[in-house]
């Protein structure tokens, strides 16, 4: 009995000092200090009207159920990643498709028929033929009673070409919106063209096929796929609390959605530290991150950690950046 009150003692002594390592190990009280560190601001699709996510699905046309609009931008064009820009982003998100002719399009949706005049695919249409469709045709706010940017987006999808050639100093995070690895393969082909130092500017996310075949073929390129997060954040949930940082973390992109990351070891400042000495940038996106919520109002932002200094994926950076002075 007393050999078994012993082991029990040395057994409680072991775990308690085993959670006091744990949590001065992954406590922000002993870490760098970040309060002279911005957040850094995620501007999706650049500055683009914005919708009710209530009873959203995979095939929900957004258009047709945006807000009362209160700026003249519409997603994924050159104006409103510029606006975008202006307003104090330090990266714009936009989404590419593979057009008839071998190029890629900016724009969004799988087919066309929701926010434009035609219908089909990108694929169907070369380039130029883009260029004639108004993609501001199918937006509206009161149900069809008016469509307040019908006439005013003809011309207006850019090509990957354009938006690179109109911004050649800025930061982009480009998203392969298929899971063809065909789609990496185009779209390494057409990296490897551009300056050396566009790779630095320049994170590709999407399916794990077409991440994979881009990567192989650009291994230096940052990247994130389910696959890449999976990679680094499994480990690192099962063993982060030691405080290694799995190989698999460097040098890439973690999209940490706001009702996990509270849960991740070191959360906010110590986590953050550890990504960033391997090169990989962390941004928080809201809710759970299915349906790219973003941190969209002074309400959204008070939810984050006081004082947090990681990356923030916003669908408004003209109402976002401000709250920081982040304004370029």
């Amino acid at each position: 009995m007393v050999k078994f009150k012993k082991g029990l003692k040395r057994t409680a002594i072991f775990l308690f000092l085993l959670v006091l390592f744990m949590f001065l190990n992954n406590s922000s009280l002993f870490t760098k200090d970040r309060d002279e560190i911005d957040p850094f601001l995620l501007a999706h699709r650049g500055l683009g009207q914005t919708f009710s996510m209530e009873g959203i699905e995979g095939d929900t046309c957004t258009a047709e159920r945006i807000y009362e609009p209160e700026h003249p931008y519409l997603e994924n064009t050159i104006p409103s990643m510029n606006a975008a820009f202006d307003a104090g982003a330090d990266m714009v998100e936009f989404d590419i498709k593979p057009t008839k002719d071998g190029q890629f399009a900016v724009f969004h949706d799988w087919t066309l028929e929701c926010r434009t005049n035609v219908e089909g695919t990108t694929k169907d249409f070369t380039m130029a033929e883009l260029k004639k469709i108004d993609i501001g045709y199918g937006y509206t706010a009161d149900n069809g009673k008016t469509y307040p940017f019908r006439g005013k987006g003809v011309g207006m999808i850019p090509s990957l070409d354009e938006v690179l050639n109109q911004f050649p100093n800025k930061s982009f995070l480009i998203h392969i919106k298929s899971n063809d690895p065909e789609e990496g393969i185009q779209l390494a082909n057409y990296i490897v063209k551009l300056p050396k130092d566009h790779l630095s500017q320049l994170t590709v996310y999407g399916g794990d096929e077409p991440i994979a075949s881009l990567k192989e073929q650009i291994p230096e390129l940052r990247v994130m796929s389910m696959a890449t997060v999976k990679s680094c954040m499994i480990p690192y949930i099962a063993v982060g609390w030691t405080g290694y940082i799995p190989s698999a973390c460097d040098h890439t992109q973690l999209h940490i959605p706001e009702s996990i990351a509270p849960w991740i070891w070191g959360w906010s400042d110590k986590f953050l530290n550890r990504m960033e000495s391997v090169d990989t940038r962390v941004i928080t996106v809201a809710g759970d991150g299915g349906w790219s919520e973003g941190f969209d109002q002074l309400q959204d932002i008070e939810r984050l950690p006081s004082n947090y200094s990681g990356g923030i994926w916003t669908n408004r950076i003209d109402k976002i950046a401000p709250l920081f002075n982040n304004v370029k």
